[in-house]
């Protein structure tokens, strides 16, 4: 295994023709086949890096920016954005193509963090990152905030849950909502 890898040594790109099949009653493409393609992209940029098996560990921010058609093609292009120990970021952006219009719309972007698993199916070490043009620092250093602000994250919701419950204020802060309480 080497030290050091580039960023494009992993870089992969998955285009899929959008068929009937694949469709919602709406007549636009299910989100799970998008959400699908993009697990398999991930699991290909991952698995290039780490040259082996990797396992999906988290899903950040999936939003569905524009919708997708039958008869459009879906290049999903997937990119390793940072390196832990034996886990990766694999940012990921999907862009879908009207052939008969050649209108190009970014439908979305989401970062998947993929851990590498060893021969005794425990986590493996992947090679270090290696950063050669702005864009490489630019995605590198974007990952570590999102990795800081997902931590902190973490913490605020476990404080939340420990937070005790307060009849009072909980009811004051529904009242402000769309529901209605009706305790039996």
């Amino acid at each position: 295994m080497s030290e050091y890898k580039p960023v494009a040594s992993s870089q992969v790109t998955l285009t899929e023709l959008m068929i009937p099949s694949y469709s919602n009653f709406g007549g636009k493409i299910h989100g799970g086949i998008i959400l699908g393609l993009m697990d398999k992209v991930a699991y290909v940029c991952a698995a290039k890096h780490a040259d082996g098996y990797c396992i999906t560990a988290s899903i950040d921010v999936v939003d569905f920016l524009a919708p997708v058609e039958v008869g459009e093609i879906v290049s999903l292009m997937a990119s390793v954005n940072y390196v832990g120990s034996s886990s990766m970021i694999i940012g990921i952006r999907v862009i879908s193509e009207n052939l008969k219009t050649h209108v190009i719309k970014h439908t979305n972007t989401s970062y998947f963090t993929m851990v590498a698993i060893g021969e005794d199916n425990k986590p493996k070490q992947v090679p270090a990152l290696l950063l050669k043009n702005r864009e490489d620092i630019r995605r590198f250093f974007q990952a570590m905030n999102r990795k800081e602000l997902k931590n902190t994250y973490k913490k605020d919701e476990a404080r939340l849950k420990q937070t005790a419950y307060e009849h009072h204020s909980f009811m004051d802060a529904l009242s402000r909502e769309r529901c209605k309480v009706e305790l039996e």
